[in-house]
């Protein structure tokens, strides 16, 4: 396949992480957004990787690919601990952080 394939692909899951983010009122899809958008980037780096015949690209989606379980695992953690205090996950209603 040639790269603006790839590069096309990228962008459209990029978008729609990106409609995701903004459209959602739950934290979870919001977080499901995000992944979205962060795995529209891995595509990128490891096409550009194959293109140009590079094996950096592939080794930093690795390290990407790792922060991101781990930046899942905190954000579902901060969700359920919301939920346990508030009794829901709606983004609307999240303010936690007012005085």
């Amino acid at each position: 396949m040639p790269l603006h394939a790839y590069l096309v692909l990228a962008a459209l899951v990029f978008v729609i992480g990106l409609f995701g983010v903004l459209t959602r009122r739950n934290a979870v899809g919001i977080l499901l957004g995000i992944e979205l958008m962060l795995n529209a980037v891995n595509i990128n780096l490891v096409a550009f990787s194959r293109f140009r015949a590079d094996l950096a690209g592939l080794i930093f989606t690795l390290f990407t690919i790792a922060i991101t379980v781990a930046e899942v695992a905190v954000g579902l953690a901060i969700v359920i601990v919301i939920f346990r205090v508030r009794r829901t996950i709606e983004a609307d209603h999240l303010d936690l952080l007012r005085g």
